[in-house]
């Protein structure tokens, strides 16, 4: 489970995991270059520092490097505080450069430390931007998943998810039944609509390369008049769209057919590359875009009996980028699948391509799965919203977060990966607290607890607040 991965990673290190709950410093992040006052709280009065006038507090940055071995940089800057009766500490400083800082304080005796905390100075691009994980791939009990819609939700916000999809194979519908669910009672994880497209055979061709709609506001599955979603829920636009959002009539397979044929002809393929399975490709991903919502290219290294996509074409996707984002982490344990995702996205870079990526678990269960929890993307955007966190997520304000093993493991820009990590570390384990009473919350109100609706309401508003305290912004 999330909250369990992100608790433990200090394993080996008990007095930074002790510090994290036994003191509350707020806020944790705030802009560089500006004076901010910070609020250190004992939890408790086995926390309160004792014989605080023989205490100096230094101010470190993480990567301005050791005084003992570059004292010409001057990374050992003291700064005043004040100590009120309660033990509550106080300081205002000026931090000068985007990254971590320790506030270490060391007894004037001895020079041993006695407490070191975390803080973390932003630029302006990041400022205004708050941390938000979550999922963009997953399936329930209305495709091949274990779980309904509903309960798949409850369970992962139970473990520190801020926003999900419910992405079932070649059914949009699932999702707007989990997002109906909950209309009735205040909740903060933002449940997203969306499906995993899945084209059907025409004409001797097939494309098998999944993509996953996230928050478009119509199927593109539905699209076709014979597809499994319109037989089974039916085929009224209320079954493939969202809130009323205009969706284009359902066409046949043949006229299906005719518009890839057609769109191919437009594309320059080259030969060695299936022109009506990347045109078909390029179709589902404009339709996404039209729905406004996040075209994702997700695991090409899943070994279905072999790779699901040919190299070459995996290269020439990732080279074209029909996409809008690259789900770097996927959903199985073995390496060849995020290993090899990882390295092709990284191997890309250094050609000089640049695509937005995510991880997400491709979860078909939410409960006793080792793969439940493989994954997941951290984004950096303004709001918690859909429209915004695709929007970040466009403008590569993300990162994979890789929780395959109990050490945490970051894909993406090594600016973001460094803040990730600080909030992985110092935010989220605070975080997970909250989401976890309101996941189990919800799952009690869709299973008819009496009281369920009532705590949701108590609680409301929450994850918010956390929010204004920790962020300066």
């Amino acid at each position: 489970m999330l909250f369990y991965f992100y608790d433990i990673i200090y394993k080996g290190l008990d007095f930074l995991k002790n510090e994290l709950h036994n003191y509350d410093i707020f806020p944790k992040v705030f802009p560089v270059g500006k004076e901010v006052k910070i609020t250190v709280k004992p939890l408790g009065e086995h926390a309160a520092l004792k014989d605080s006038e023989k205490l100096t507090l230094f101010v470190l940055g993480l990567e301005d490097g050791a005084i003992r071995d570059f004292p010409e940089r001057k990374n050992n800057n003291t700064a005043a505080f004040e100590v009120a009766a309660d033990g509550t500490i106080t300081l205002n400083y000026v931090f000068p450069k985007e990254q971590q800082y320790f506030l270490r304080f060391v007894n004037s005796d001895t020079d041993k430390r006695v407490l070191q905390l975390s803080v973390y100075a932003l630029s302006e691009d990041l400022c205004g931007r708050y941390p938000f994980i979550g999922d963009l791939h997953m399936h329930t009990c209305y495709s091949d998943g274990n779980q309904a819609p509903d309960i798949v939700c409850a369970n992962y916000r139970k473990t520190g998810y801020d926003f999900i999809v419910i992405s079932d194979h070649g059914c949009y519908a699932s999702s707007l039944k989990a997002i109906a669910a909950y209309k009735d009672v205040p909740i903060e994880l933002n449940i997203v609509q969306g499906e995993e497209v899945h084209m059907p055979k025409v004409e001797g061709y097939i494309n098998d390369t999944h993509i996953v709609n996230f928050g478009g506001k119509y199927s593109v599955n539905a699209l076709i008049d014979s597809s499994d979603q319109n037989r089974v829920l039916g085929d009224g636009k209320e079954f493939r769209s969202f809130e009323g959002f205009p969706c284009p009539d359902t066409i046949t397979l043949d006229e299906y057919h005719r518009q890839v044929t057609e769109l191919a002809e437009t594309l320059n393929i080259p030969d060695g590359i299936e022109k009506f399975t990347y045109a078909s490709c390029v179709w589902i991903f404009n339709h996404i875009r039209a729905a406004e919502g996040l075209g994702i290219f997700p695991h090409p290294y899943w070994i279905s009996n072999v790779y699901q996509i040919p190299e070459n074409l995996i290269n020439y996707m990732l080279e074209t980028q029909p996409f809008d984002a690259f789900e770097v982490l996927g959903g199985e344990v073995y390496y060849e699948h995020n290993g090899f995702q990882t390295q092709k996205y990284y191997e890309m870079r250094a050609k000089g391509y640049d695509f937005p990526i995510v991880g997400s678990t491709d979860s078909h269960s939410s409960v006793n799965n080792r793969g439940s929890h493989i994954a997941s993307t951290m984004v950096f955007s303004p709001e918690n919203t859909t429209e915004q966190l695709i929007a970040s997520i466009k403008d590569k304000y993300s990162v994979a977060v890789d929780t395959i093993s109990a050490e945490f493991r970051l894909v993406g820009d090594l600016r973001l990966s460094k803040y990730a990590c600080f909030l992985l570390n110092e935010f989220f384990p605070l975080h997970n607290d909250l989401c976890f009473e309101e996941g189990r919350a919800m799952k009690d109100y869709v299973c008819g607890v009496e009281g369920a609706k009532e705590t949701l309401e108590f609680i409301g508003g929450r994850m918010k607040k956390q929010r204004e305290k920790y962020f300066a912004f």
